[in-house]
């Protein structure tokens, strides 16, 4: 079994991979790295930290992972880490990206447990002008108060990426996922998907992780119906998905090197599993993303 990746993954937009600091924060508008790239951002992925993007005029479309959506300003853009995402923007677009480490996202979310569902998934989301302006003038704030040093600084980031995280919160009840449950189930959850992601490729049985989280196979299935709304089992099945549909995507290997890349010593048992899944074979999902690609794209 190997670990493939053939996606690129980066820092901040084409700056090499390194360790992100547990509290980072970066504010940059959108013209900063958009214009140099021709507005165009190509598909990276970013393994720690997460962007929220604010697109205050013109639009354009986002690719996340097999999906390509198309907005127009005002909008905001969710982007989990771990994601492999692209975009390409309207010319002249205007706008704010906010990046935000992992642990310091975790973090924020402890201050209310409905948080930690805001990137569970890619969205973009469809903006009043009103809400849009709001929004601008929160980021603005942020990176008025990392551009310099001041008493509270801190503080002071804190509690407006807490405003502007509640504003993207209550934006996205629509079509947010179920309710979390109690924090200690919200903490369970969180501890099996970083397991998962770092052992997917295993395809180990749901009472393996059970028995490394220190709960009961019951308990663990009780808090991800309350928190991720899914089981465990499909939690695993969908890690081990996303990986083969990148891999088909942005990688030659064969269908076969894919099975085993993604923890299948059959690659027919692979096959039968993608197809009941997705709903067509990995060959005819390949054969049918090269005949209709998504827009070029990528932040």
């Amino acid at each position: 079994m190997r670990d493939r990746s053939p996606v690129p993954a980066f820092y901040l937009y084409g700056e090499p991979q390194r360790s992100v600091a547990e509290g980072f924060v970066h504010v940059e508008s959108l013209d900063d790295r958009s214009r140099p790239s021709e507005w165009t951002i190509r598909p990276h992925l970013h393994r720690d930290l997460h962007h929220l993007i604010l697109i205050a005029e013109g639009g354009g479309s986002m690719t996340a992972e097999a999906t390509t959506v198309t907005f127009d300003a005002p909008a905001l853009l969710l982007v989990p880490a771990g994601i492999v995402h692209g975009f390409a923007w309207h010319l002249e677009s205007r706008g704010w990206v906010c990046t935000i480490a992992d642990a310091y996202l975790a973090q924020l979310a402890t201050r209310d447990a409905a948080l930690e569902a805001l990137f569970r998934a890619p969205r973009a989301l469809a903006l009043g002008a009103t809400e849009g302006d709001a929004v601008a003038g929160l980021l603005a704030e942020v990176q008025r108060e990392l551009n310099w040093a001041a008493p509270g600084q801190r503080a002071a980031v804190e509690a407006t990426l807490l405003a502007i995280l509640v504003r993207s919160l209550r934006q996205a009840r629509p079509a947010s996922a179920p309710e979390s449950g109690s924090r200690r189930a919200a903490e369970t959850v969180a501890r099996l998907r970083a397991r998962i992601e770092a052992r997917f490729r295993l395809r180990e049985p749901v009472s393996i992780h059970a028995r490394a989280l220190g709960v009961s196979i019951t308990a663990l299935r009780l808090a991800c119906t309350q928190v991720a709304g899914t089981s465990p089992a499909a939690m695993l099945d969908a890690r081990a998905l996303l990986e083969a549909r990148r891999l088909l995507l942005y990688s030659q290997l064969s269908v076969a090197e894919i099975a085993d890349a993604v923890g299948f010593e059959d690659p027919a048992y692979f096959s039968r599993f993608f197809a009941r899944h997705v709903g067509v074979s990995p060959r005819r999902f390949r054969a049918e993303r090269i005949r209709n690609p998504p827009p070029p794209g990528g932040g």
